[in-house]
């Protein structure tokens, strides 16, 4: 304890220092143009308690959320050790808690402040509970900082109970999902193509809180000599490389979608601290790769720290100033923002209304393209992530199929089409566009990427954690195959439900006009429609390993049972008479091509149409599957009967009818010689 003591005024000045050097670059370079965004002329700013608070709040509660992530990423992935939590990790839990304390009322500050900053009213003015109250329940902003205050609260209750990794885990998915709130306001959500500026920010908040986070806990269990650091700090380096891959990315798309220009780089201030994040960014990632080339070899337990320490407490003083001029950023108004104006239709789709989509062969699908960086990165993630496995297998040895690997990619290159390309385009503004969009992403898409095998790639490349020790990326993938929920959910009926009762689910609700009107709730129901045709088809055709695998000819029961009531919501949609989503299509008002009954008409014929070809191409897999697997099967049973094993139930039978023909003979020949 003593020790203990002596470090702990370390640990609290080396984090007090950099939450203080964030706080003091956000105002100093907020203080020339004002702390506060630029106002209507004629109308009141707030007072000078507000204008100085917001930026200092807001600071302080991204740092106490980046300190939660870091503590429970020390505690779930970093740190060696087994499933239950022993005396460190339970240390850095009680850390969690504080910092998810501090989060919660930074937050409220942060909602009480804005509050204040919108409406230029003193801050005693805005803590009446009913004036809060309607911010909460009617502004995006309110709701996105009463989340984080209450990911905070519960955080900040739960961590010192919690004793074993599994339930840490679930604590980082809330932290994480705590910090995503504030994407979906603010400039990205106001930008032209706010669907880029808001995925790509979702992207940078968690690249930053898992890098800054994970780094800033690592100094600490330096300075602390706790154990196990040699083990945490080489597996935080592959973490903070992909972090730093996802920060600079989604950092560009942000650039790209809010600088209407190269030249406002230079020319305005947006643009100014935009360059200023940018070669921080280029300076910390010049550290990182000196920290994995010099630094690393000279971490353990037995050697010496220090210079671990001293690299690592300058890349943390040079990411609290890059904290600090994002948050001077987020109080900036971008170029253009106070003189441009969108049409009511670019403010809903985040992009100018499509050109008139013309007769066959509707070219403009394939010429008008929309970049969304959730499918542009997570394929290109999960293609390089498959071939990095494919390339393992044969560095060693092992044979991989090749028609495996076409499948995947040719899954991921559909994928981008059906997002990025014209389809999701006019998706959003013609009903028959969305339905081929959905059976392409619910029909196609999963046929293909489920013959890939990823799991099985992933479990025959993937490293075996040590024994005792924390389960790895193997061991968890192994867990959630072998889980109750994926046993349940992946039964042959309770999958056929969700595929089919999904779409009604979605379209004979208000829930589709819902979901429309947000990024990511579009966004949501692509993935669910993603999601659940990958768990069907898994079901059906499926390589990889499960819960429970069916013969082939229930397989195939399992499908023709199921497609009729696909053809069923089929027909539904192009003899209702009520418009599907009718609010969003009158807003977002497009005034040619099909009416909204004829297109909706349409899209229930695509949807009957498209449903046959997939089918078809199931069932010519799934038999030729099955020919290959009796084929398989029928090798086997020769293999054991030459080699005289019994062991095999055909090859016992085949003896047993054996030793039956020789009894019978001896019987004959025994009756024969009595005879005689």
């Amino acid at each position: 304890m003593a020790v203990d003591a002596r470090r702990a005024p370390r640990t609290a000045l080396l984090l007090g220092t950099a939450l203080s050097t964030a706080v003091a670059v956000a105002l100093l370079v907020l203080w020339p143009g004002g702390t506060s965004a630029a106002r209507v002329p004629g109308i009141q700013g707030p007072d000078a308690l507000t204008t100085w608070a917001l930026p200092v709040a807001r600071t302080v509660a991204n740092a106490a959320a980046v300190a939660v992530i870091g503590a429970l990423l020390l505690v779930t992935v970093l740190l060696p050790g087994g499933r239950r939590l022993d005396g460190t990790k339970l240390r850095y839990m009680t850390w969690a808690a504080v910092a998810a304390a501090a989060w919660a009322a930074a937050s409220a500050a942060l909602l009480v402040f804005t509050l204040s900053d919108l409406f230029a009213r003193p801050v005693a003015q805005v803590l009446a509970p009913d004036v809060l109250a309607d911010f909460v329940l009617t502004d995006a902003q309110g709701r996105s900082y009463a989340l984080m205050t209450g990911a905070g609260a519960i955080l900040a209750t739960v961590c010192p109970g919690i004793g074993t990794v599994r339930w840490a885990r679930a604590a980082l998915l809330l932290a994480v999902a705590g910090l995503l709130p504030p994407a979906f306001t603010g400039h990205s959500a106001g930008a032209g193509n706010h669907d880029a500026a808001v995925t790509s920010l979702a992207l940078h908040l968690v690249g930053v809180a898992v890098w800054v986070g994970g780094l800033a806990l690592l100094l600490v269990a330096a300075v602390r000599r706790d154990a196990g650091l040699d083990t945490a700090v080489r597996r935080f380096s592959a973490l903070a490389f992909w972090a730093f891959v996802a920060v600079a990315a989604s950092g560009v798309v942000n650039a790209v979608v809010r600088l209407p220009s190269a030249a406002d780089v230079f020319s305005s201030r947006y643009g100014v601290l935009v360059l200023l994040k940018t070669v921080a960014l280029l300076i910390l990632g010049a550290l990182g790769r000196w920290h994995r080339q010099r630094v690393l070899p000279t971490v353990g337990d037995d050697g010496t720290r220090r210079p671990f320490v001293k690299l690592a407490a300058g890349e943390l003083l040079l990411m609290a100033a890059a904290m600090g001029l994002a948050t001077a950023l987020s109080r900036t108004p971008p170029p253009g923002t106070q003189t441009s104006s969108l049409s009511p239709a670019e403010e809903l789709l985040g992009f100018p209304m499509p050109p008139p989509l013309g007769d066959f062969p509707w070219t403009p699908l394939f010429t008008q393209w929309h970049f969304d960086p959730l499918f542009a990165f997570g394929t290109a993630a999960a293609a390089l992530a498959y071939l990095t496995g494919v390339r393992k297998l044969r560095a060693r040895g092992d044979r991989w199929p090749l028609g495996r690997t076409i499948a995947w990619l040719a899954g991921l290159a559909v994928t981008v089409l059906a997002t990025m390309s014209g389809l999701a385009v006019y998706g959003k503004v013609m009903f028959s566009v969305h339905m081929g969009q959905h059976m392409i992403l619910a029909m196609t898409v999963p046929i293909l990427l489920v013959l890939g095998a990823p799991a099985t790639l992933a479990l025959r490349t993937l490293p075996t954690a040590e024994k005792g020790g924390t389960a790895g990326p193997r061991e968890l993938l192994l867990a959630l195959l072998r889980s109750r929920y994926v046993k349940v959910i992946s039964h042959p009926v309770v999958a056929s439900v969700l595929f089919i009762a999904s779409a009604f689910a979605v379209y004979y609700t208000s829930l589709f006009e819902s979901l429309m009107r947000s990024h990511l709730g579009h966004t949501v129901m692509l993935v669910h429609f993603l999601a659940v045709g990958l768990l069907f088809f898994w079901v059906i055709i499926g390589v990889d390993p499960g819960p429970r695998r069916l013969p082939y000819l229930g397989r195939l029961f399992v499908l023709i049972l199921t497609m009729p009531f696909h053809s069923w919501f089929s027909i539904s949609v192009m003899s209702s008479t009520d418009i599907i989503g009718e609010g969003w299509w009158a807003d977002v008002g497009r005034t040619w091509g099909a009416s909204l009954a004829d297109d909706q008409y349409n899209g229930g014929a695509i949807a009957w149409a498209t449903g046959d070809i997939p089918v078809l191409i199931t069932t010519i897999i799934l038999a030729a599957q099955w020919v290959r697997s009796d084929a398989r099967e029928a090798r086997r049973v020769d293999r054991r009967i030459e080699r005289g094993d019994v062991n095999d139930p055909l090859a016992a039978y085949n003896a047993y009818l054996a030793s039956l023909h020789a009894r019978d003979r001896k019987t004959s020949r025994e009756l024969r010689t009595e005879d005689s």
